[in-house]
């Protein structure tokens, strides 16, 4: 049996929104416990020249809910981008979570071969093939922002591990 498109991508968009979701709980319980204002959490960035918290999951959950319905050639859901506090963030990766669970993954796995287009910035347009498309440009991405939100975290001091980051991984263990 051959690995499917939706096999390669609607678990492991789910689970990375999920555990992003778990480290902004601790990140919220971390805040809590040091008396810091959770905006300071969330416009915190790495670096001058890259987007702070908020972005990174904003940004994050596009990733996935946009490379998801293009995939599954259907309209994503459009958000605001107008999130201020953790629960927020929050409400908006447990809704692209779920568009991405409504998907049809027949859909997705017809994907493979089909060329796709789809915006790179405010102007220029991409095209792809939608195997090429999801192992080249959407997962690489959401993985970035998943990285760059909970690197954040992290130097922020939030006590955080790579079981955090990994989330529920469907495993067995012997």
């Amino acid at each position: 049996m051959s690995f499917t498109m939706s096999q390669a991508s609607l678990p492991a968009l789910q689970i990375g929104l999920n555990a992003l979701s778990g480290v902004l709980d601790k990140a919220a319980a971390f805040a809590a416990a040091k008396k810091i204002d959770p905006a300071v959490l969330l416009n915190s960035r790495l670096a001058p020249d890259m987007f702070a918290l908020t972005r990174q999951v904003q940004i994050a959950t596009d990733l996935a809910k946009n490379g998801a319905a293009r995939l599954a050639g259907v309209e994503p859901p459009r958000y605001e981008d107008n999130e201020t506090t953790i629960d927020q963030l929050k409400a908006r990766l447990a809704k692209a979570v779920a568009f991405i669970k409504s998907l049809d993954p027949k859909q997705i796995d017809g994907a493979a071969d089909r060329q796709l287009t789809f915006p790179l910035g405010p102007t220029n347009k991409g095209h792809m093939k939608g195997d090429d498309y999801l192992n080249h440009f959407v997962l690489p991405n959401v993985y970035f922002h998943l990285t760059a939100a909970y690197a954040i975290l992290r130097h922020c001091g939030v006590e955080i591990g790579k079981e955090d980051f990994l989330g529920a991984i469907p495993m067995k263990m012997t």
